[in-house]
Formats: C-alpha cells, structure tokens, sequence
C-alpha cells in the first residue's frame, strides 16, 4: 500500500457537519485511553492500538473519535508512527456507509493544519480512491512500504 500526500491548505469544508444529530466527533480524553484503545485492539488489532496509546500521549491528543448515540463508533489518529502522518484511522463494521470515515478523516486533518503543517502524509494507504476523492491525496511513487518497512509483526515478535 503507498503513502499518500494531502494539501492540508485545499481541504474540503465538509466533514462531521454532514452528520446526523446522533453521531458526533471530537478529540478523545485522556481519562477515555484504556476504553478506546481496548475497543481498537478488540476491532483492529494490536498494532493500531498500539499507534492509539501513542496519541493519547501528548495534551492535546493526537486521537478523534466518533460517537453514535454515545457509544464508540470510529476513531482517527494523527502524528504517532511519524511527526506529519495521519493514521490509523477505523470505523466499526456496523456502522460504515454513514459518512464517519470521511469525518474523522477530515476532522483530523484539520487538526494537523492547524497544529502548522501544510501536507499531511496518509501512511500505508489502504483505500486509495477513497483518500483521492474525499480529500485529494495523491500517491507518492516508490513509498512501499515506506516507513514501515522492517517493522515487527505479531508472530516475529515470538519468533515463529
């Protein structure tokens, strides 16, 4: 999967507005951290979670969350695996199609525009054309694997 460049001065001025009244964005809390990263690892595995403790290490975290009805529905991070990168980021099964992905994506972006970056590397892009068409991110030649290459998976840790 390539990296993918956003222009964080061209984002679209839609984002979590387009949502229903019962689902919300914010930046998480400090005291959320053990409730939101065990829902990451439950649905997303270690690794992500791993990346989610990362963001709740600085004030502010570097961690939005998105809400339906008050429960935990998706989550975006931003600046954990590299200074500049957004990601991961991960909505609940049951709740995509409904524009949360798009908002948390956005949200966070903003997020690193206004924090001073100008670009925003979306590292590993899994869905492409969703980053292209919702944000503008274009690819950049020869990034895989990028900075994660070399990395520890869960079975190199034990030695299998």
């Amino acid at each position: 999967m390539p990296d993918m460049l956003v222009r964080l001065y061209a984002l679209p001025e839609i984002g979590a507005s387009r949502l229903g009244s019962d689902i919300s964005i914010r930046r998480a809390m400090a005291p959320e951290r053990r409730i939101v990263v065990s829902w990451i690892e439950e649905r997303f595995g270690a690794g992500w979670a791993g990346e989610a403790e990362a963001a709740f290490s600085s004030t502010p975290t570097r961690i939005h969350i998105a809400l339906y009805q008050g429960q935990l529905a998706g989550f975006a991070c931003q600046d954990v695996t590299a200074l500049g990168f957004f990601g991961p980021t991960g909505v609940d099964e049951a709740m995509r199609g409904r524009g949360i992905g798009e908002a948390l994506l956005i949200e966070s972006l903003r997020s690193m525009r206004a924090a001073g970056y100008a670009y925003a590397i979306i590292g590993g892009a899994g869905p492409v054309d969703f980053y292209a068409r919702a944000v503008g991110a274009v690819e950049i030649p020869d990034s895989t694997p990028g900075i994660y290459a070399g990395m520890l998976l869960p079975d190199s840790a034990s030695g299998t």
